[in-house]
C-alpha cells in the first residue's frame, strides 16, 4: 500500500507597522519612522512570541526598524524585500484626510468608491501595485516553502495579499480594515499552482 505524500505547509503572519511620527496621514513611500507609540504597539502585539523561521520586511523604516530589532533579539534571519513597499499615493503623500477634504470634499469618497478609476494625481496605479505585491508574495512562498514567516509591512500591502488569497475583486480591497500593529495569519498548503491558501485569522492575536 502506498502512502500519500505529506502536504507541505507554509505559514505567514502579516503584520502592519505601528503609528509613525506625525500620526495618521497618507504616507505611501514617505519614510517616516515609528513614533514612541508605534514602537509600543508593535512590541505589545508580538510580546515574547517568536515562532518564526525568518522575518521579512518592507524596506521603509517604520517596518524595517522593528523587524531588525525583533530579528536580532531572537537570532532570526531578516530579509528586506523592496517590492513589499506601500502603494505610492502621489500628490496625497504626507497629507491627512482632513487636508485633502478641505481642498476637495469628495476626493476620498471617489477614491474609495472606485479606486481603479480615481487614482490620486501621480499615484501608483492599483493594477501595478497588485502586480508587484503578488509577484513578491509568490516569490516569498517559493523561497520559504514549508517555513513560518513574519512579514512586516503596510495596510495596503496586507489588503492586497488578503484580497489575492480570498480572490476578491481588485476594487474592493479597501473594504478590509487594517489597524496599526494588526496581525493576520495565512496558511498555504502545497506549492506552486497546486497551493491552497487560507486566511486563519485577521487582526487577531498570536
Amino acid at each position: 500500500m502506498y502512502s500519500l505524500p505529506e502536504l507541505q505547509t507554509t505559514t505567514v503572519d502579516l503584520m502592519r507597522h505601528g503609528e509613525p511620527v506625525g500620526g495618521r496621514r497618507y504616507r505611501g513611500h514617505l519614510d517616516d519612522p515609528l513614533s514612541d507609540k508605534g514602537w509600543r504597539q508593535m512590541r505589545a502585539a508580538v510580546g515574547e512570541h517568536h515562532p518564526w523561521d525568518a522575518v521579512v520586511s518592507s524596506p521603509l523604516c517604520r517596518c524595517a526598524d522593528f523587524g531588525a530589532e525583533l530579528a536580532q533579539r531572537h537570532g532570526l534571519p531578516l530579509q528586506i524585500e523592496p517590492r513589499f513597499k506601500e502603494i505610492g499615493f502621489g500628490a496625497w503623500e504626507g497629507r491627512s484626510a482632513d487636508e485633502l477634504q478641505a481642498q476637495d470634499p469628495l476626493c476620498l469618497w471617489r477614491f474609495y468608491d472606485d479606486p481603479l478609476n480615481n487614482t490620486p494625481p501621480g499615484a501608483e496605479p492599483l493594477a501595478a501595485f497588485r502586480d508587484r505585491i503578488v509577484a513578491a508574495w509568490d516569490d516569498l512562498l517559493a523561497q520559504h516553502a514549508g517555513r513560518r514567516l513574519l512579514l512586516i509591512g503596510h495596510a495596503g500591502m496586507m489588503r492586497m495579499i488578503l484580497r489575492h488569497v480570498l480572490e476578491m475583486p481588485l476594487g474592493n480591497m479597501f473594504r478590509i480594515q487594517v489597524s496599526n500593529a494588526c496581525i493576520s495569519r495565512i496558511q498555504v498548503d502545497g506549492r506552486g499552482s497546486e497551493a491552497q491558501a487560507r486566511l486563519l485569522f485577521h487582526d487577531g492575536r498570536l
